[in-house]
């Protein structure tokens, strides 16, 4: 039993391992952290090879994430962009310039020429990979031309396109220079090359500067914009030019250039062959054009002004006979390189000689507004044109909450006994205050009423000529004066607006239009300067609106303008030898003594064929400025 009980106590020990006293302590001491914290669940660690095999993981995770991104981005949002850039590495498109179509005024006359040019270009993409060689090719480019070595290399290596303009309208002698030097080249390896263009040349300068715009080289803005367009192309950038830039331009060629990695030419191919532009005729009459750019020069001289404009518009069609616009410039300086100082010069010119006052300036008109006014009371039936109206130089209105203030709203001159006819042959404002604005028993067509007239025959809008930049002009109202000046709309602005004063702005050409609806019996015409493109005909007559005024109402209108020209204010013009119908204007500005001169013309009066609109601006005094223009043109204009 001793035995066995021995045994037994050794075969214990054996499977017991030894314990260490440190293990003792610690395990006492976990036990007593167990107590503390309320907690008996050991942790199980984890093996040390786990932990790296899990962080290797999650690192390739990241990194394939990232890289998927990327090619996201590469592929997706900038795959246009790298296949551009890897195609413009082996192969090139050049456009082959199409000859730009020409301009005539409507009897044939050629008023836009195209001369040959030459420029010089460098695709960047040709140029040397190494340094020396590039710059060495830079070296020798820049001696040829005489330009400063440095001044050409930044002017290359920081431009962004391929394709980098060096020199324009190469001068005889640098072309012979050029052409020679480049002979010797070996075209594959060399990134400069002579491209021809074509200057435009405009035989009537100044005279039609306005009308026809001009052409100059192309800006990156508009290149980005554009398509099918080079660095070194010009566009049109004002006037007919611009408006019909598509038209006159054409279609360029594509000539398709392939390439080896060395960069050595593998394959040249036309694509496609140019297209040449269209040629417009106008409706221009360049004699008439070239008439009143005379007799307007002649008097705003004498009358001491600077400024003016002029619109002869054919009342059947819409067609502009002429468009003036004085000062002017010289639109070959810009189609055959302006310089920057002369520019700047004329800029800063204070008689702004690149405005075009015929559809950009914006006029108080004066009593210009008299007819339309008329037309609209009418319409609106608030008065017979039988009906008189006593003018004694004034009207007297009562301020409205204090009897002892009185406004008083006075004519030029004292009229008499007025109807409507006499009126407007008169231009007599105490008729047209009471019409517009009322005046005791006599009910006026109010604010809103004038508005909505106004802008029947046009006002207030564009007119959608065929030009760039044309104003739109302004009709306020009630609503606007509160909102923008904060202060009520009174009687006194109502009587204002009815004689063309206040805030009202208009353009010549909307003058010009508004009329030809008097003349032409009651439409309202998109005014043209293109009567046709060759090859595929007249542009045609675009009816804005018609029928809004009753031609009886019209023909009163029109015996009152005819009535102007036989005693009234436009009584200068009964010599013509043509009968005609008239209105004339004369408008306040903030210059003390100094006034806007008007006059609107239509003739014959049986069946109008122009309608002339001139102002000259700032005339010291009351003077008539306008019309001996209007005789002398009229009169020329009818004798041919």
């Amino acid at each position: 039993m001793l035995k066995f009980l021995h045994q037994r106590r050794s075969s214990k020990k054996k499977i017991l391992p030894d314990i260490e006293p440190q293990e003792v302590f610690l395990d006492s001491l976990a036990k007593k952290k167990e107590e503390e914290f309320g907690f008996s669940e050991r942790k199980l660690e984890t093996p040390l090879l786990n932990k790296i095999l899990l962080s290797f993981f999650f690192g390739i995770s990241i990194l394939f994430f990232g890289i998927a991104v990327k090619s996201f981005q590469l592929q997706i949002f900038q795959g246009e962009k790298f296949r551009a850039f890897s195609q413009g590495n082996w192969q090139r498109i050049y456009f082959i310039r199409p000859e730009r179509g020409v301009i005539y005024d409507q009897n044939g006359e050629q008023l836009v020429f195209n001369q040959p040019s030459f420029d010089l270009v460098c695709d960047k993409r040709d140029l040397p990979f190494e340094n020396e060689k590039r710059n060495r090719v830079i070296k020798e480019i820049s001696e040829v031309i005489n330009e400063d070595l440095k001044g050409l290399r930044e002017r290359i290596q920081e431009n962004q396109d391929f394709i980098v303009l060096i020199k324009e309208n190469l001068d005889h002698e640098n072309l012979i220079l050029l052409e020679t030097f480049l002979a010797q080249k070996e075209s594959d390896d060399f990134a400069f090359k002579i491209e021809e263009n074509t200057l435009r040349e405009y035989r009537t300068g100044e005279k039609t500067a306005h009308l026809l715009g001009y052409t100059g080289k192309i800006n990156k803005e508009e290149l980005a914009a554009l398509g099918n367009y080079s660095i070194a192309d010009y566009i049109g950038k004002g006037g007919v030019e611009k408006s019909y830039e598509e038209l006159l331009r054409g279609q360029p060629g594509i000539i398709q250039i392939e390439k080896d990695a060395l960069g050595s030419e593998i394959s040249e191919k036309t694509v496609s062959l140019p297209q040449q532009g269209k040629n417009l005729i106008l409706w221009l009459d360049l004699g008439l054009q070239e008439k009143i750019i005379e007799q307007l020069h002649r008097s705003a001289k004498n009358v001491g002004s600077s400024k003016a404009a002029a619109v002869a518009i054919d009342p059947k069609t819409g067609g502009v006979l002429a468009l003036v616009s004085i000062p002017g410039f010289d639109n070959n300086l810009f189609s055959q390189g302006i310089s920057k100082e002369y520019y700047e010069k004329i800029k800063k010119d204070p008689l702004d000689p690149f405005f075009n006052r015929a559809i950009s300036g914006q006029y108080a008109v004066g009593s210009t507004i008299k007819p339309l006014i008329a037309s609209a009371a009418l319409e609106e039936k608030i008065i017979s044109p039988e009906k008189k109206i006593n003018c004694k130089g004034q009207i007297e209105i009562p301020h409205r909450y204090d009897p002892e203030i009185t406004y008083y709203f006075r004519d030029w001159t004292t009229h008499g006994i007025t109807d409507m006819r006499k009126a407007i042959a008169e231009s007599c404002n105490v008729y047209f205050y009471t019409i517009g604005g009322g005046y005791k028993d006599q009910e006026g067509l109010g604010p809103s009423r004038i508005k909505k007239y106004l802008e029947l025959f046009g006002w207030g809008s564009l007119t959608n000529i065929d030009l760039p930049n044309e104003a739109q002009g302004f009709i306020p109202s009630p609503q606007w004066k509160e909102k923008v000046k904060g202060e009520p709309w009174w009687d006194g602005d109502t009587y204002h607006l009815s004689i063309g004063q206040g805030d009202i702005l208009t353009t010549p050409l909307q003058v010009a239009s508004a009329f030809s609806v008097i003349a032409n019996g009651g439409r309202l015409l998109d005014p043209r300067i293109v009567k046709e493109i060759k090859d595929q005909g007249e542009v045609g007559v675009r009816v804005l609106r018609e029928d809004f005024i009753d031609p009886e109402n019209l023909q009163v209108i029109r015996e009152g303008m005819r009535e102007a020209v036989k005693y009234g204010s436009a009584v200068l013009l009964n010599s013509l030898p043509v009968t005609s119908a008239a209105k004339t204007g004369t408008a306040q500005t903030p210059k003390a003594n100094h006034y806007h001169n008007w006059v609107t013309v239509f003739a014959p009066y049986e069946d109008p064929e122009i309608v002339l609109t001139i102002i000259i601006e700032d005339v010291r005094d009351i003077q008539a400025a306008v019309l001996p223009v209007a005789r002398e043109v009229l009169s020329w204009y009818f004798s041919q």
